[in-house]
């Protein structure tokens, strides 16, 4: 007998994501109660693949202004679950979690649960190195996203490393979700680009908020963005992957994953030195280019 669908409205946020989408609606299934993909006008077949899947299909178009999708998800969908899950496409539940979903949400007083992943990367799994999480199985209407000025803060019209702000506790699942991405090494590098430049505008703007905005961000986070302008901070993210938590352990690609992370976090420390410089000339009189 079948058993009844776990009380969750999964939300798909999509961008040309023809490649990815496939494997995690057919890993998703007939699971939940819910499945809406929310797309930013792709231009690939992803709507017709999440519609030949069943999936409802919502299209947003941002504005410059707040919200962004998830927001703008969680404030504008009529929800048919009291819990929302916020999925990527290349982002794979397994069979483990969807039991130990399903034995979670009825109970207990949580408001939100933080969620790991098994990174895969250039087609290889990484099996030891920093684990990534984040805090994507939220309980609808007890809160939202971080809200930033987005109409000077990035092109990317969705939230990147945001976290929900909740009114309640939040607990952690045990089992991970598979994040495996086919679009390629070129789609790692340009996203992470686009990242790093969302991070230096952050850090940037963070040096002025006052002390409500810092209240709001995790240990890790706070942690971060003391620093982030550091030289020392992509090294020591570096030592931590790759030699404490035994990146070594995964060869070849290992090396290749914990290098780029630290590019990443040397790339937005330049960033930020470049517009601090931009600030000052401007400042000064002097021409920026």
């Amino acid at each position: 007998m079948p058993q009844p669908t776990i009380p969750v409205t999964v939300c798909i946020p999509v961008l040309n994501e023809e490649r990815n989408l496939p494997r995690c609606l057919e890993a998703l299934g007939n699971s939940c109660e819910e499945i809406v993909v929310v797309d930013s006008g792709s231009r690939d077949r992803t709507r017709e693949i999440a519609t030949a899947a069943g999936a409802t299909v919502l299209e947003f178009r941002w504005n410059g202004s707040f919200p962004k999708k998830r927001n703008w998800f969680l404030r504008n969908h009529t929800f048919k679950a009291p819990w929302v899950l916020f999925l990527d496409a290349d982002e794979l539940v397994t069979p483990a979690f969807l039991e130990e979903l399903r034995a979670a949400l009825p109970t207990g007083d949580r408001v939100g649960y933080w969620i790991s992943f098994n990174n895969w990367f250039m087609g290889k799994p990484l099996r030891h190195g920093d684990v990534f999480r984040k805090l994507a199985l939220i309980r609808h209407g007890s809160g939202e996203y971080e809200r930033f000025p987005e109409q000077w803060w990035s092109h990317l019209d969705m939230e990147v490393h945001e976290h929900p702000v909740l009114e309640g506790p939040v607990g952690e699942l045990k089992a991970r979700l598979e994040h495996h991405d086919f679009r390629g090494i070129e789609h790692y590098i340009d996203k992470h680009n686009q990242y790093s430049t969302w991070e230096a505008n952050r850090f940037l703007w963070l040096r002025e908020a006052g002390p409500e905005h810092w209240a709001q961000l995790t240990t890790r986070q706070r942690f971060k963005y003391r620093y982030l302008d550091r030289l020392w901070l992509g090294w020591a993210y570096f030592l931590v992957g790759y030699v404490a938590k035994r990146g070594f352990l995964d060869g070849r690609v290992g090396w290749t994953f914990a290098a780029m992370k630290m590019r990443y976090f040397q790339d937005v420390r330049l960033k930020i030195r470049e517009r601090l410089a931009e600030r000052s000339a401007k400042v000064q009189g002097e021409p920026t280019s």
